[in-house]
């Protein structure tokens, strides 16, 4: 015999798991036009890791892009999460999303889970840290 699943407090209301989650999955954002999402993540190839020269986007630490009627959110990571360059990054995204009008506002979401692997790199990205030097 299945235990009923456990009670859920989202806001003032009691809800099971079940309705919690349909709850959670009915506020995301919809899915992106597949031309606006490739133009999103064109801007972000602009964003550039300081110290290893190769975008955000071939490095593999964009994990995913969102749009709702406020802003863009991008869910990234970093190699590290003690990266010293956070600042650098974010501002590089803020002028290739906001200062170049593809959005009015830029929300980063940085994520650590699952955590940032070599696996993660594209091949362009590979060719280019081959480029430099790398063995990838």
């Amino acid at each position: 015999m299945t235990e009923p699943a456990p009670d859920t407090t989202v806001g003032d209301t009691e809800q099971t798991t079940d309705e919690a989650t349909t709850a959670l999955v009915a506020d995301a954002a919809p899915p992106l036009d597949p031309v606006r999402l490739d133009e999103l993540e064109e801007a972000m190839r602009d964003v550039v890791d300081p110290e290893l020269g190769i975008n955000v986007v071939d490095l593999g630490l964009v994990y995913g892009i969102s749009e709702s009627d406020e802003a863009v959110t991008v869910d990234m990571t970093l190699t590290s999460a003690a990266c010293p360059l956070t600042d650098v990054i974010e501002d590089q995204a803020r002028g290739a999303m906001v200062r170049s009008g593809l959005c009015n506002e830029l929300r980063i979401n940085w994520v650590w889970m699952p955590p940032w692997g070599p696996d993660k790199i594209t091949d362009d990205g590979r060719e280019q840290l081959r480029a430099l030097g790398f063995t990838v």
